[in-house]
């Protein structure tokens, strides 16, 4: 873990460092370089670390801001707006970016929360 880390749901570290690396990497992929595999795979990395994410108290019940977040968040994780694997690459690309996107979103109310700087 980093210095970065702090005490998230049920005692477990949120890695500050290690969520904003991730998303990073999603967000610098290309869609023309990535294979339909990459894709799926750091698709499935943001969804879980956008659940986790989502775990936490961050004040949506007083944050209207926030409580938009999760909307949007609890939307894009419902099983039907998940792509498939009939799904077009440049349509799963693009739920993947949006994933990290609100995971980064979240991630910073996450901070502003908690102390700490996201890069």
């Amino acid at each position: 873990m980093t210095e970065e880390a702090e005490t998230g749901v049920d005692g477990l570290p949120i890695d500050v460092e290690g969520i904003s690396d991730v998303t990073d990497g999603v967000l610098k992929m290309d869609l023309s370089t990535s294979t339909r595999e990459d894709i799926d795979f750091k698709t499935t990395r943001v969804v879980g670390l956008l659940s986790l994410l989502l775990a936490e108290d961050l004040g949506a019940n007083n944050d209207d801001e926030v409580m938009g977040l999760f909307r949007q968040a609890y939307k894009l994780l419902e099983l039907t707006s998940r792509p498939g694997r009939q799904t077009a690459s440049f349509t799963a690309y693009f739920f993947m970016r949006d994933v990290a996107s609100l995971s980064r979103r979240l991630l910073w109310v996450y901070v502003e929360r908690n102390g700490g700087v996201p890069r």
